[in-house]
Parts: structure tokens; C-alpha cells; sequence
């Protein structure tokens, strides 16, 4: 009987990294709450005097599509978005998850989504930036540019990462968004300054 338990404990302890991991991959904002898909949260940065949420704007010569930039006060919380994950069926927001976000309660002089899309590389600054011109849902090739994840910055702060993993055969450029400095607007884009995030409901 005493050989029968010594070999029963080390497989209750290999099942328990598994368990512990499937309860720890939700997302959770400010007060501890775990992100749900349709809810209008707050993107801000976890640093204070760095400046406040994510709001839209036109950049350079272009006025529609709008581009997603960082508020200059860290008091203005921008506009709230929304996250839909790649399973509509997921009833949480998860880690490394592919997701749709979208500007929620914004009204523009442009006739567009407010879903965010990495666009190409800009011709004069040879940059990536996220705006928001994409298409919700319809997971594939087609798509591609308009998933995101949420993955952990360190132990307890979160990032916004592009590395879609809705098409198999697509070659993508991965990498964390970050905010790139421009005549003293912050845009963000991809691969800008580093922006560790949090998120507030913000209903």
C-alpha cells in the first residue's frame, strides 16, 4: 500500500501547473476584475506623468483614416474600447488571445470602423502605425492586420502586442505597440517607445 501512494503523488503534482495556469490566463483591469468581451474599457498607461489614454486623430496630410494617439495630460482618459476575441463564444478576455479592438461611443468626420488596424509602412517615416480603418471579425489572410493580443509586461503590467495567429501561412512582422514621439504627439504604432498598460472599465 505504501509503494501505491508514492506513486500516485508525483501525478497530482504534475497535473497541478496546468490547473494553476488555466486559472491565471485572464486579463484583468484596475480592480481586479477579469476584461469581458463588449465592455468599454480605458487603455492608460501604468506610469503616472507619461501622459493620458488613447484617443484618434488625422496624422500628417491624411484626414480619414483616423490614427490612434496617446492624450498629452495623463488627467484625459481618451475614448474607451472594446475587445472581441477571435472565439465569439469566449466569455472573457484572455492572454495571448487574438483580439478586435474598437473605439466604442466616438463619433468622426470619417466614414469608417473604429476597429484597429496596423497599417503599412508610412513612406516618409517608415513607420507602423495602428488606426483605425480594420474589420471586425472574419478571422484569415484577409484580416490579418486586425488582431491584436494582450500579453504580461513583467509580473503584474500588461502590453498590446501584434502577432496574429489567425492565418497560418501569412508572414507577419510581430512585435509590441509602443508610441512613437512626433512633433510632440504620441502615435502608436509598432515597435514604438515602450507603454506597459492598464485597462478601467469604463461603465
Amino acid at each position: 500500500m505504501k509503494h501505491l501512494i508514492l506513486l500516485l503523488v508525483p501525478v497530482i503534482l504534475l497535473l497541478t501547473p496546468s490547473w494553476a495556469a488555466a486559472s491565471n490566463d485572464a486579463v484583468l483591469d484596475v480592480d481586479g476584475g477579469k476584461l469581458l468581451p463588449g465592455v468599454q474599457y480605458y487603455v492608460l498607461p501604468v506610469f503616472r506623468g507619461r501622459g493620458g489614454g488613447l484617443t484618434l486623430s488625422s496624422h500628417g496630410n491624411v484626414t480619414c483614416p483616423l490614427y490612434v494617439r496617446q492624450e498629452s495630460l495623463e488627467v484625459n482618459n481618451g475614448f474607451p474600447v472594446t475587445f472581441s476575441p477571435v472565439d465569439p463564444d469566449d466569455k472573457i478576455v484572455r492572454l495571448s488571445t487574438d483580439l478586435n479592438v474598437q473605439f466604442s461611443d466616438v463619433i468622426t468626420i470619417c466614414i469608417q470602423s473604429l476597429v484597429w488596424e496596423l497599417g503599412d509602412v508610412d513612406e516618409v517615416t517608415g513607420r507602423r502605425y495602428v488606426l483605425t480603418s480594420g474589420q471586425k471579425g472574419n478571422p484569415g489572410k484577409d484580416t490579418v492586420s486586425n488582431w491584436f493580443k494582450i500579453e504580461r509586461d513583467g509580473e503584474l503590467d500588461y502590453k498590446l502586442v501584434f502577432c496574429p495567429s489567425v492565418c497560418e501561412f501569412c508572414k507577419v512582422e510581430c512585435g509590441d505597440l509602443g508610441v512613437f514621439h512626433e512633433d510632440g504627439v504620441k502615435w502608436l504604432g509598432l515597435n514604438g517607445m515602450g507603454f506597459p498598460v492598464m485597462f478601467k472599465r469604463g461603465d
